[in-house]
């Protein structure tokens, strides 16, 4: 396959504008000067529409805009746009919809430049203000850049395919109007002259079973096997989560609940059945056992070396060790890091961190310890780990199993060092751990990366309290977020184990702030490398001037196939407005010094403990327990949705011709496709019986007065379950009449 040409500046003129202000003229965005104030475009008013049409001096496939902006900020920068583009100024596609930053950087922002994984060019390009930054100023532009593919061999044969695939689509639009209105020797004839598809033969056999044959009973047979054979899977994949929290209260050792013993009992016994309250402890999860497995933290007041084992499946704590220093184990420790190889049912942890007073040559050795689950045994892998070629003692680093290659993978954290100490002249400058991977069938370290402030390509730069996921099916380390001395960062990079490659998803400048997690705010995050997603729970900022009393949890999910963030959910409400219920009984409160951990197989996230950060209590530390569930709706529950709307018509035919046989059909047929617990679903059904009553005139849809009324409602039904199917199955999305401007 030929290398597509790299992508370059495109050329263009400003061809038509909906305004313009004073000296501010359209032909000032061609210049990119940042420090004039009078280099700009600017509308005469908000009033929409405001535009600027661009036109490329040939046909190019363009990829990417990048907004060059004043100097400071301006309350006439642009805080939402649409960019438009396509081959006529009449027809235009939407490329993107986005919003700039109320800063001096420039933005670029990749647009929509392929159909179907098809390339296809432009003629035109037009960008359309919504919002200022300001509000009720008028729009300005400073400056804009369009970059693209440009190169005769390469658009010809894209433009070539974009006419015959919009001639196929304005066939296939026809199509679907000539069949929904019954036009039957029209469908055929143009069909027939064409061969064009109207849609995947399935769904023809779909329409042809509920719609000319009115046979439900085969409609719901091909719907059950339209689920199990998993077309509705690309539906559920673009529904929204939502998050389920539930705090876990677990069985004590005694049998009972916790929730079953007094508040007196439950001090005393605490201990015994269940980890104590702790932040910067350390968890890991067993997918194939369904055990969580805590090890150490802070108390608040010292260091902890307990050892605990939950079960899933029984709702049990299990004290393994109550001092693992007593068993050949770590000592007490807290900000270590601890990763697990499920598939030989090991724990491998390194690191901690030690205050000031207690450092010395000592204690500054990094120990590294494996915990054989089987066995119950601890091993002593190194004294020091930067003896044998690893990092040095390092604390808020992070770790990751590749339980494949039988590698550990650790990068990042602060290399602790003891103050004042004449060897070490750089006590001021904090020091940053690089990017180790350790072979543990060898027994050796190789050091990757060196710390480093990003100056080529393949450099990483170090930091603390970051995230690094590793990702089993492609391989691929996930790195983003953390802090680096006062500074936090927001780059996002990954970086390929097998061919030693480092690839920057985004540097951290072009964002839109709206659309990615805070930066400065403590994230924990987990991977599913089977949905091919990254999960992020953000909570509170470790800085104290950072945290606002009313901050809550967010959620997001970044799409790894799609380069796109999505915030799930993000609870800002504060407490006092709810008093009723409050937060604590919904969802964990926010807190840093937590431990997020996640079972990809059941898709179940566990969290314990952290530090509130309460600043009338310092040293309050948390104990609770939640499971966290992303739901979409289900196969399931799609299956029987679809049930429910053909029962639900086939019912409402019933009701015009044979009312009695109706009641019976809803009482016996309708109702086993209702889940009755959930109010809303009870309430519609509770109404269907008006159908029975209603005359035909009032089921007569819109725009389809001219066929049959129950063609029609058959049609309407039709066009509905449709929906759930893919998008390459399906017929156009549009209707030929919405063509029809008055």
């Amino acid at each position: 396959m030929a290398a597509v040409p790299e992508s370059r500046v495109l050329t263009f003129s400003v061809f038509k504008w909906s305004s313009y202000s004073s000296t501010y003229l359209p032909e000032n965005i061609l210049v990119d000067k940042p420090n004039d104030q009078s280099s700009r475009w600017s509308s005469e008013s908000n009033y929409p529409p405001q535009f600027l049409i661009l036109k490329l001096e040939r046909p190019a496939i363009v990829q990417s805009i990048t907004f060059g902006k004043y100097e400071k900020t301006h309350v006439c920068n642009l805080k939402k746009f649409k960019v438009f583009g396509g081959m006529s100024e009449e027809n235009m596609t939407e490329l993107l919809s986005s919003g700039l930053k109320n800063d001096y950087n420039k933005e670029t922002f990749t647009l929509k430049h392929k159909i179907d994984e098809q390339m296809f060019p432009c003629r035109f390009v037009k960008i359309v203000p919504l919002m200022s930054w300001g509000p009720s100023f008028n729009f300005s532009i400073w400056y804009i850049e369009l970059h693209g593919i440009e190169d005769p061999d390469v658009v010809q044969p894209c433009l070539n395919w974009y006419s015959k695939y919009r001639e196929q689509e304005a066939i296939r639009l026809c199509l679907k109007h000539f069949r929904q209105h019954n036009y039957t020797e029209a469908f055929e004839s143009l069909q027939k002259k064409t061969r064009i598809a109207l849609e995947h033969p399935m769904l023809t056999h779909l329409h042809d079973c509920l719609v000319l044959q009115g046979d439900f009973d085969a409609c719901e047979e091909l719907i059950d096997k339209a689920v199990r054979d998993g077309l509705f899977n690309q539906y559920i994949s673009q529904q929204e989560y939502k998050p389920r929290w539930s705090q876990i209260i677990p069985k004590c050792n005694k049998g009972t609940s916790s929730q079953e013993i007094s508040r007196d009992d439950m001090n005393s016994d605490a201990d015994d059945n269940r980890p104590g309250m702790r932040g910067g402890h350390q968890m890991v999860i067993d997918v194939q056992t369904e055990t969580v497995y805590l090890f150490g933290g802070w108390d608040g007041t010292q260091d902890l070396a307990d050892f605990w084992a939950y079960s899933v499946q029984e709702n049990q704590w299990a004290c393994i060790s109550r001092d693992t220093e007593k068993e050949s184990g770590p000592s007490a420790r807290s900000c270590h890091k601890m990763c697990i190889d499920s598939q030989r049912r090991q724990i491998y942890t390194l690191g901690r961190y030690l205050d000031s007073s207690v450092r010395n040559s000592k204690s500054l050795k990094s120990d590294f310890y494996r915990y054989d689950i089987n066995a119950n045994t601890w091993t002593l892998l190194s004294e020091d780990t930067s003896a044998d070629g690893g990092p040095k003692l390092v604390f808020d680093h992070q770790m990751c199993m590749d339980s494949e290659k039988h590698m550990i993978y650790t990068f990042g954290g602060r290399i602790l060092t003891c103050n004042g100490s004449v060897e070490d002249s750089r006590t001021s400058e904090p020091q940053f751990s690089g990017l180790y991977a350790y072979h543990c069938q060898a027994g050796t370290w190789s050091l990757l990366r060196e710390d480093s402030c990003n100056a080529g390509p393949e450099d990483i730069q170090s930091r603390i309290g970051h995230c690094m996921l590793f990702h089993t099916r492609n391989r691929c380390l996930y790195v983003f977020g953390g802090q680096r001395s006062k500074t936090y960062l927001n780059d996002f990079f990954s970086y390929d184990v097998d061919g030693d490659h480092v690839e920057i998803i985004s540097d951290g400048t072009k964002k839109d702030s709206g659309m990615v997690p805070m930066t400065g705010f403590t994230q924990r995050a987990t991977i599913d490398p089977e949905l091919n997603e990254i999960h992020v729970l953000s909570g509170l900022s470790k800085d104290k001037d950072k945290r606002e009393e009313n901050v809550r949890n967010s959620f997001w999910i970044y799409d790894i196939a799609r380069n796109n963030w999505s915030c799930v959910y993000k609870n800002d409400q504060a407490v006092k407005e709810n008093p009723s219920k409050t937060l604590q009984e919904e969802e964990p409160c926010p807190r840093f010094a937590h431990q997020l951990v996640y079972d990809e197989m059941h898709k179940v996230h566990y969290l314990f403990g952290g530090n509130p950060g309460k600043s009338c209590s310092p040293k309050m530390r948390l104990d609770d327990f939640w499971s966290l569930k992303l739901c979409r709706p289900s196969k399931e529950y799609l299956l029987r949705h679809c049930r429910y709307l053909i029962r639900k018509y086939r019912f409402e035919e019933k009701a015009q011709s044979e009312p009695l046989n109706a009641l019976k059909y809803l009482q016996n047929d309708l109702s086993l496709t209702v889940d009755h617990t959930d109010p809303d679903e009870t309430k519609e059904f509770q109404l269907l019986p008006t159908a029975l009553f209603k005359s035909s005139s009032d089921f007569i849809p819109l725009g389809f007065s001219d066929v049959d009324q129950t063609y029609a409602q058959r049609t309407q039904l039709f066009d509905t379950l449709v929906n759930f199917f893919p998008d390459s199955m399906t017929p156009p999305k549009g209707n030929l009449v919405d063509l029809i401007t008055l």
